[in-house]
This record gives structure tokens, sequence and C-alpha cells, in this order.
């Protein structure tokens, strides 16, 4: 059963009690990240967000980090598109210590000149790192073909010239800005104490903010192509189309097409492109899902002179997905697929506490499992045809790194359009 409270500065506290473990998952969730930054301040949340565990008013970084290892617990964080997230787990009984620290990091870090100078060079490093890797920054350019002209389309970890303007003072306003109690979620799955909200409000309830309307625009999606020459073993390729909205109701049906499609080893593309003819070691499709859009997603990595051989294949695939639908085998085993990843992922306390998190800021409701499951089970053939017929009708978006830092010439962005 889920609990939901709102603190009275606005702060949503959102719980689910699990008896029969004996650690709590407890996440700050912060509504906002990437696409609510500008071309000038893209990466400051990224950034921020490692600010954070640099130093507070009681303690230094490495007392941080201590104190969640005297008590065998665990503390991390990431930054998104649309939200960042603070989490620890720890065991029921240290609950208090966990509320402490996380507070503490929340509301006083001390972002010290000397350590912002420091951080930076480390997310300098990680900048140069996805650069390094073909296959993981040719993801941040699909976006960026994507979504040109919307916030979207920025790389989370922003610009090495853009961290290299960011100082205390930037940090501190993008904090009032954005750091405010009407965005923040906390949310805790666990063996939870019965005065666990007293707990929570001890730490956060007396804080207030002011509110600050910073707006939202609707992305568009924009069908763009970025190439880039690197020498590279492999020529990765990303094929985008526009997807839905978290909100949509056709959402569950998006996720078992793309489970079809390219989501697992017995999917069209992992059975068309690698097992029956080799042509890729790493082939997938997913589908990201944003509060008012979304991006499906196709990726492969193949030689060089398979570059056009691969594009064909994904196009064929996609059009016959579009054309004829799924079988009812594939169908079948789709929803098992689903319900089974469903189902084992709630057997995490982490993975129920981020449940909660991102339900509660991006949906603003919390559905149990029996009913989404039961979703699953109604969707039909032409459901999923129709899903298909609505996404895989569009133009498409492309990003490629390879040697010669050209486009395939079986490339062709209305190759789906009817």
């Amino acid at each position: 059963m889920i609990d939901k409270h709102t603190l009275p500065n606005g702060i949503r506290v959102v719980a689910e009690q699990i008896p029969h473990v004996r650690s709590v998952a407890i996440g700050l969730w912060i509504g906002t990240g990437s696409r609510h930054e500008s071309a000038e301040t893209n990466g400051i949340s990224h950034f921020f967000e490692h600010m954070m565990f640099k130093g507070t008013k009681r303690r230094t970084a490495r007392q941080l980090a201590d104190t969640f290892d005297e008590i065998g617990g665990q503390v991390n964080a990431f930054t998104s598109k649309e939200l960042t997230c603070y989490y620890a787990k720890v065991l029921d009984q240290h609950l208090n210590v966990a509320l402490d620290v996380l507070s503490d990091m929340f509301f006083q870090s001390v972002l010290h000149p000397e350590d912002i100078k420091k951080e930076r060079k480390v997310i300098e490093e990680e900048i140069r790192m996805v650069e390094d890797t073909p296959d993981d920054i040719v993801h941040d350019w699909l976006s960026q073909a994507a979504m040109a002209r919307h916030s979207l389309g920025f790389p989370i970890l922003g610009s090495i010239d853009n961290l290299r303007r960011f100082d205390q003072e930037a940090l501190l306003s993008f904090q009032e800005k954005y750091y405010t109690s009407d965005r923040l979620v906390i949310a805790l799955a666990g063996h939870l104490p019965d005065n666990y909200l007293e707990q929570v409000a001890d730490f956060f309830a007396s804080w207030t903010s002011r509110r600050e309307d910073v707006g939202s625009i609707i992305p568009e999606f924009t069908a763009g192509v970025i190439h880039r020459k690197k020498e590279t073993e492999q020529t990765h390729i990303c094929l985008g189309l526009p997807g839905l909205s978290i909100r949509d109701p056709r959402i569950y049906s998006l996720i078992l097409l793309n489970n079809l499609v390219g989501g697992n080893m017995s999917s069209r593309l992992f059975q068309e492109v690698r097992e029956e003819r080799g042509l890729a070691y790493s082939v997938y499709s997913y589908h990201s899902a944003y509060r008012d859009g979304g991006l499906f997603t196709l990726y492969a990595g193949t030689g060089h002179g398979q570059a056009n051989q691969v594009l064909d294949l994904l196009f064929r695939i996609l059009d016959e997905v579009r054309q004829t639908g799924v079988t009812e085998e594939e169908l079948r085993k789709g929803k098992e697929q689903l319900k089974g990843s469903l189902m084992m992922s709630l057997e995490s306390t982490n993975n129920r506490m981020s449940r909660l998190g991102k339900n509660e800021l991006l949906l603003g409701k919390h559905r149990s499992l029996d009913e989404i499951v039961d979703e699953v089970e109604s969707l039909t053939r032409q459901d999923l045809l129709e899903t298909a017929q609505s996404i895989f009708s569009n133009p498409t978006a492309l990003s490629v790194i390879s040697p010669d830092g050209t486009v395939p010439s079986a490339y062709r962005r209305d190759a789906l359009v009817v």
C-alpha cells in the first residue's frame, strides 16, 4: 500500500511499507534536469548534483561518505532530462541517520569555490570519457538531431565551455530558482518505522522556499541529421522517431511494441540483424518517455561497409510492423516478458522507491501492479498495430559516427512516411 502526505511547506512524501525486508531506500527527487536549462546553462543541473557531495557546514566530503560507510549504507545521485535524484539505502534502524545526512547535503552544502574548481575538472573528464565512447555519445547526438529546437535535445553533462563559466554565484542562483519545496518529492520504500513521517518532517518540514514559475515548452520533433567523423572500429547508427509522453494512454502499448521490435534477444532487430545476418553485435531499440513527449530510438553498431545494409533492415522491420503488426505468439511472449520485468523489478526496495518518486513527479498518481498487469493483458494485436502505424509513419532523425563522417546513402528521412 502506498501512503502519500504533503507537508505544510508543499513537500510531497510518498512511501511504501515492505515489512519482509530489513532495508529502507530513500530518495530526494527534484523536478529539474537538463530540459530546464538554456544553451548557456546546459550542464548546471548535473554540476550542482556533484557539488552536493563536496561538503556541508557540518560535514566534510569525507565525513559524508564515512557516515554511510559506518552504517553499511549506500548513497549516490543522478541527473536526467527532467529529474535529479539523491538517494540512499540503509538498514531500517539507520533511517534517521540517512535522513540527517541527506538533509544536511540538501540544505547546507557550502559550494566552496575551491571545490567547484576541482569538481569542474572531474566533470570535464566525464564529458571526455563519454565523447571517447561512440556507442554512448551517438545517443546524445540523436537527441540533438531529433529535438534541435528544444532543451530536451541538450546533453545532460553539458559542455566544457559551459562548465568553465559556472561559479558559486551561478550555482546559488540555480539552487534558488529550481530547488524549491513544491518541486521536491521524498520517496521511501522498505521496512519503515511507524513514525517515519515524523522523522522526515523533523528534517524537512521547516524549509520554506520561494516558488518561481519557470514554464515548460512542449517539445517538437525536428527530424534532423547529425554525422560525425571519428576513427572508430565500427559505424554507430541511431535512428529516431517521435514517441509518446509518459502520460499518454498508449504508453504500455508502445512499451510492449518496443520489446517486440528491439527490446530483447527474441526481438525482430536482434534476430534479423544479429542472429540471421551477423551484421551487428549490439542492436536494440528503446523508448524515452518525457512529461509531454517522447523519442523512439533504434541503435546498431556495425562494420563500416555494412551501414547501408543495416539501415535498410531497420527501415524494413519498422515498415513490416507498421503494415502487418505482430503475431499472436509475439504478443503472448511480449506480455509475459513485460509482466515478468515489472514484477521482478519490484523485488528491489531501490526500484520501488524510484517508481514512487518518478510517478509522483511526472504523473502525480500511483497505480498498483495489478492495475498495470490488467492493462498489459488487455492489449490486443490491433492496439499494437494502431500504435505502430502512428509512431512508425513519421520522418526520422539520424545520428552517425564513422571514420568517413558521411551519412549512409540508404538513409532517407521520409522512408517511413506514407
